[in-house]
């Protein structure tokens, strides 16, 4: 019995449907449904109950189900102790940094786990991702996630930093055409288009290169030039962010190359996850869960 089989089984017989099945499983209904006769050709026992409302388990079904999530689990421990000798690389964006939590959960779930941090500058979202230099980035979207997957961790209003003698400065809010004869940062060339249109608001700008954001920072100090943040981002003296109320809000993702099966970055999601639903608890807003993943 192939373990991938197994974990066919143990989607269809969760799911109780086989097209539930199939598209949790990212893939469509005929594989999936050859998949499990296949194992039952093999083990020469039927293991479900067919009809047009789903399925149900036979009795060997229901004792397989039970081995199999057993077997499983066993193949997933021992691959996150082989891929914890290599350890986890974590891309970080600058303005992601404040996971104290995600961090403290993962030290907890595996202390014996070497974790390499590498912090971007604002040229790649993915922080090296599509490359390989990390494993997983924490960072924030848009971008092109072609072969990415991503799973939104929270969204966060944008704002406009501004010097703290600026005449907008005062302002609850500002609207992007308030701020249409100004220079905004841009960013070199070769950087995602994508993250490139997001963070100049959608249109074509002019403006110095900046690369950190530091350097964005202290662009606008020195010299007036727009830059946009969320408004979670901490500012030094001098600078304030003043919200912009058409601008849509910034994800804050977890991105991971979609063909990527590291078990130690499945275990960095479902705390992520369980992080999201600590918080919704303690704010009153239990059940609302963590964002979706694409």
């Amino acid at each position: 019995m192939e373990l991938r089989l197994l974990r066919y089984f143990v989607t269809v017989a969760e799911e109780r449907h086989f097209g539930r099945a199939a598209a949790r499983l990212h893939m469509t209904q005929p594989p999936l449904s050859r998949a499990i006769r296949h194992l039952e050709a093999d083990l020469g026992l039927a293991l479900l109950h067919r009809s047009s409302a789903g399925v149900l388990l036979t009795e060997a079904g229901a004792t397989l189900l039970e081995e199999a999530r057993t077997l499983l689990d066993q193949a997933e421990q021992a691959r996150a102790r082989v891929m914890a000798t290599a350890g986890l690389t974590i891309g970080i964006l600058a303005d992601t940094a404040e996971q104290a939590g995600l961090a403290a959960a993962f030290r907890r779930r595996h202390p014996g786990v070497a974790v390499r941090v590498r912090e971007a500058d604002l040229t790649d979202p993915t922080i090296g991702l599509r490359s390989g230099l990390v494993d997983v980035a924490l960072t924030r979207a848009p971008f092109d996630d072609t072969g990415i997957r991503i799973h939104i961790l929270r969204t966060d209003p944008v704002g406009v930093v501004l010097r703290a003698d600026d005449p907008l400065a005062g302002r609850d809010s500002v609207r992007v055409d308030d701020l249409a004869d100004r220079r905004w940062f841009q960013f070199p060339d070769g950087t995602d288009q994508l993250w490139r249109a997001y963070w100049n608001a959608g249109v074509p700008r002019e403006g110095p290169t900046v690369r950190t954001v530091q350097e964005c920072l202290q662009a606008v100090l020195w010299n007036g030039t727009v830059g946009l943040t969320p408004l979670t981002h901490a500012l030094p003296d001098g600078l304030v962010a003043v919200r912009l109320a058409d601008m849509p809000p910034s994800p804050m993702v977890l991105a991971w190359n979609g063909a990527d099966g590291n078990p130690l970055v499945r275990s960095l999601l479902r705390l992520a996850a369980e992080e999201r639903d600590d918080q919704l608890r303690r704010s009153g807003q239990a059940g609302s869960g963590a964002g979706p993943t694409r």
